[in-house]
């Protein structure tokens, strides 16, 4: 199958070289792609200079907006597996295989990499995240009746099927809990396998800690929104 990770950048100077390295010195049968998601640092500079393949966008869509924009170009070049990967280094290249397993199988659509259903990795963010991931968590079971342990990570593995869905439909707002969300709604099979994740080493995450309280709240009625929707 053809695999590809889909790798969204803001402002990763320095850490995209070192995570794109990661990937290559593990394995050469993924392909991947940077979207330079408007980074007003040296991101692209780097990608430019290293010859790492990368779309470079000319204003800050979000990570929603990355993201789909590598949904488009794995739809556009007919692979069989994306998989989101973050630039930062926080997600481990070591479990890719494990991540994209089921799908091979056919026996899920939809993979999420979970930090808490096994409880593999040391690294969990902070006591408030996590607060908010349960709370986000029990929202999801509410309206579509699976529990989803890690709401909010970024480390998922999609197949066919939902990577045409994802490049013509993609929340730009809340990405992972609403897109997940809308995924169970619409009848897809998903699942979560344990990883291990790595704490930042540099830059800034895109949500600050000023914003949880508004991004709770938001996030909470993205998912009311959703699941109200009709889906054929």
């Amino acid at each position: 199958m053809k695999v590809l990770l889909i790798i969204p950048a803001y402002n990763e100077e320095k850490n995209i070289l070192k995570t794109c390295k990661k990937i290559e010195e593990h394995s050469k049968k993924y392909d991947y792609i940077i979207i330079n998601d408007g980074s007003k640092d040296k991101t692209g500079d780097i990608c430019k200079k290293n010859k790492l393949p990368c779309i470079n966008l000319i204003h800050n869509l979000g990570i929603g907006g990355a993201v789909q924009t590598g949904y488009k170009y794995a739809y556009e070049n007919d692979y069989d597996i994306a998989i989101q990967f973050d630039g930062d280094g926080q997600h481990d290249i070591r479990y890719v295989d494990t991540l994209i397993k089921p799908i091979e199988l056919g026996q899920t659509d939809f993979v999420i990499g979970s930090r808490f259903v096994k409880k593999l990795s040391k690294f969990k963010s902070t006591g408030v995240r996590r607060m908010g991931i349960n709370l986000i968590s029990f929202f999801i079971k509410i309206f579509t009746g699976r529990k989803i342990h890690d709401t909010t990570s970024g480390f998922r593995a999609v197949n066919k099927k939902i990577i045409k869905e994802f490049s013509m439909n993609y929340p730009t707002e809340y990405p992972e809990p609403v897109s997940t969300t809308t995924l169970l709604k619409m009848g897809y099979r998903v699942d979560e396998v344990p990883v291990e994740m790595n704490e930042r080493e540099a830059g800034v995450s895109s949500i600050r800690a000023w914003k949880n309280i508004y991004y709770m709240i938001n996030v909470i009625l993205s998912i009311c929104i959703v699941s109200i929707r009709r889906y054929k």
